[in-house]
């Protein structure tokens, strides 16, 4: 996959948060093999490493709450190659817990991490996608990784509700800022339902191992199934790429028919 720089995305210079596992880690093997260079980040550092080193392509340390990681990554990604056209916000955490249940420990840091480590990251990124994409011609995307909960509430998702519903709403107005700006950056939000990553080991059920908690989970949904990371990292390569040209603030339901109900 590392070889391979022809595909969808060829020659695109993107930097993917929470690279380590799960969503990130997946988009970003998908973008290497549709031809992206990859700056691969996540606060896991020897995680995200490994998984770089796989796929041929640089990492770095960044904690999305912390604007100085945020100003390092950038940089980094500018001395790698040359500039930046495509953001992938996926870094983000999912505690549970009702409204009484929810500590306020809990909701900040959710909050900080899904909320404010997007604002963080298109705020930041923005210079930098605006300069490459005018000197070099090309056109950019900001891709946020909201969720299915940021649309359809659940009474113990209290704090991750909240967040995701934020980062939905957060992007359309980036996207409006950067059509105001010229229009060769776009922004849109991606709102997968259940995906068999690691954040859904948050999801425990008494007297259920995990294949049982995905079985439960499935029978939530219509297509009666839980998603495959590919689900995503299929739509966030339609998104970043050119293909997707006169798609700006627009959201993209990864959920299995959930939301039409």
């Amino acid at each position: 996959m590392a070889g391979d720089r022809g595909g969808r995305l060829a020659g695109k210079r993107v930097l993917v948060t929470g690279a380590a596992s799960g969503l990130g880690r997946r988009i970003a093997e998908r973008f290497v093999g549709e031809g992206a260079r990859v700056l691969l980040t996540d606060c896991h550092e020897a995680a995200v490493a490994a998984v770089a080193d796989g796929l041929g392509q640089p990492s770095i340390l960044l904690d999305v709450t912390q604007q100085a990681d945020w100003a390092r990554a950038i940089a980094a990604v500018d001395a790698a190659f040359g500039g930046l056209e495509v953001l992938v916000n996926n870094a983000g955490i999912g505690p549970g817990g009702t409204v009484e249940e929810t500590s306020f420990e809990t909701w900040r840091r959710c909050h900080a991490v899904n909320l404010d480590g997007t604002f963080l990251g298109c705020r930041t990124a923005l210079p930098l996608m605006r300069a490459t994409t005018a000197r070099d011609g090309t056109l950019g995307a900001i891709l946020n990784l909201s969720s299915i909960a940021g649309v359809i509430a659940a009474a113990n998702m209290a704090a991750y509700n909240s967040a995701k519903a934020a980062v939905r709403h957060l992007t359309k107005s980036v996207a409006l800022h950067c059509a105001r700006e010229g229009g060769r950056i776009r922004a849109n939000s991606l709102h997968p339902a259940f995906i068999d990553t690691p954040i859904l080991d948050n999801f425990a059920v008494r007297g259920l191992d995990r294949d049982g908690v995905l079985a439960k989970l499935a029978r939530q949904i219509p297509l009666g199934a839980v998603g495959e990371p590919d689900d995503v990292a299929w739509a966030a390569v339609y998104l970043c790429s050119d293909e997707a040209k006169f798609v700006t603030g627009a959201e993209l339901f990864i959920d299995g028919g959930i939301s039409a109900r």
